[in-house]
């Protein structure tokens, strides 16, 4: 099987391959994922049994993960805009932080949900704002969706307790100190989220967005706050109950129970369950038709999410990660330059393979054995490499990552604007959030 730099530049030939597939000469995405997952396998010289494995392995598990939960959630969003629910969200957004200012009211939305809520979950419940805040404004939907997706993504790397931070923290030593890593994490996220902020707002109104959202049934009304609201609302809370439920390690029956509720199928299925029971009056033919609409449009995001898994699946058969390994683990590498290659190996794996949790996780067991030997063994030194490597698992986000696609589709925005929005925005992201941590770091040693 190929390694070293052939095997980088046969991944990246595959990368561009998608781009022009997808972008240029109009091949559906689907199948542009799946023809780059098989030529990738073949080349790199993997048996032909192991790369259908792979695919099927890489499609399957991601479908796993988060199938349902697209259904779910875009039912709920689907049931919020034909209510008229998200508009009368949309409107309390507006009277929250004024009609000129809602997309950072969607990038705070988004960076306080993503502290306890995957970002691919959060932006599923919270995309039918988008929709809902762009008939009230004259803000470009794509510009909003930008924005959400920058907030979910910035705290879902970066802050616990979101399982990657939490999961590092913890391989690296750290999780002892989970108070510092969150602090940090936080001080890293606020630069980082406002420069995607200022990113979306520059490039999103250059962008004209599918239109997904659904108006309101005719001469049905807009329900009030507190039910329109139940819905999503029931969910996160859910699922941040859970994760605090884990951060605080509490072990008893009805802490079992929580965690059960809190993942987010079971809090999704809740949220609309609930939706279901504050919107009876629409009548249960009309909730019935709702629910069907929504699954159809579910089906497309589903098989282009899945052939991102698919061909993410190849990429892990190959031997990207045990190569980044022995890059570190032969140099000779301390303080700062220590900081600025723990982003790269996450950057590489992120990239190579498209689950930032999956980043975190690799690069910070690859490092652990490292770690002292490079002079990190305080609280604030351990926190800054969790938060090194979290930066890198934000650089970038692209076909192979399931999120690039949620944000895609559920945002409107075309696969070529996304990779000219989105995955350079990640990018900006990560170099950001690595600025940040060079400086703490510069700051510390300097006193």
């Amino acid at each position: 099987m190929l390694t070293g730099l052939p095997l980088l530049l046969l991944i990246l030939a595959a990368i561009v391959f998608i781009v022009l597939a997808s972008s240029f000469w109009k091949v559906h995405p689907f199948i542009a994922l799946l023809l780059a997952s098989l030529g990738l396998g073949l080349a790199a010289g993997m048996p032909a049994a192991d790369v259908i494995q792979a695919i099927n392995s890489g499609f399957g598990g991601l479908m796993g993960y988060i199938g349902l939960i697209v259904v779910l959630g875009s039912i709920i969003g689907l049931i919020l805009e034909r209510s008229g629910a998200a508009l009368r969200i949309a409107e309390l957004l507006l009277k929250a932080v004024g009609p000129k200012r809602p997309a950072l009211a969607m990038s705070a939305i988004g960076a306080t949900v993503g502290v306890p809520v995957f970002c691919d979950s959060g932006f599923v419940i919270l995309s039918g704002l988008n929709n809902a805040l762009a008939k009230r404004t004259t803000t470009k939907k794509a510009t909003l969706a930008l924005a959400l997706a920058s907030g979910l993504y910035t705290t879902h790397t970066l802050v616990p307790p979101t399982p990657g931070p939490i999961a590092a923290a913890g391989n690296l030593g750290a999780g002892n100190y989970l108070g510092m890593v969150m602090l940090l994490g936080l001080a890293v996220s606020i630069p980082a989220a406002a420069a995607a902020y200022f990113f979306a707002c520059a490039k999103g109104k250059n962008i004209e967005a599918a239109e997904s959202g659904q108006e309101p049934e005719e001469n049905a009304g807009l329900p009030a706050a507190l039910p329109s609201l139940a819905p999503i609302m029931l969910p996160i809370l859910l699922i941040a109950s859970s994760s605090i439920i884990d951060f605080l390690k509490v072990e008893s029956a009805w802490a079992r129970w929580l965690h059960f509720a809190g993942h987010p199928l079971i809090a999704l299925l809740a949220g609309l369950l609930l939706a279901f029971v504050i919107f009876r009056s629409r009548g249960r033919a009309k909730l019935t038709e709702w629910v069907g609409e929504g699954i159809r449009l579910s089906g497309p995001i589903l098989v282009i999410t899945g052939a991102g898994g698919a061909f993410g699946g190849v990429l892990k058969a190959t031997p990207v990660a045990g190569m980044a390994t022995a890059w570190v683990q032969n140099g000779e590498f301390s303080g700062a330059f220590f900081l600025i290659i723990a982003f790269l190996v996450a950057a590489l794996l992120k990239s190579s393979q498209g689950s930032s949790t999956n980043a975190l996780v690799i690069t910070s067991s690859m490092l652990a054995p490292l770690v002292a030997a490079m002079g990190f063994d305080t609280p604030y030194e351990l926190a800054l490499a969790v938060l090194a490597i979290g930066g890198g698992a934000m650089t970038v986000s692209h076909a192979n990552d399931s999120y690039f696609w949620v944000v895609s589709q559920f945002g409107g925005i075309g696969i070529r604007d996304a990779y000219r929005t989105f995955t350079i925005m990640t990018g900006l992201q990560g170099l950001v959030a690595l600025a940040m941590v060079l400086l703490l770091f510069w700051l510390k040693a300097s006193y």
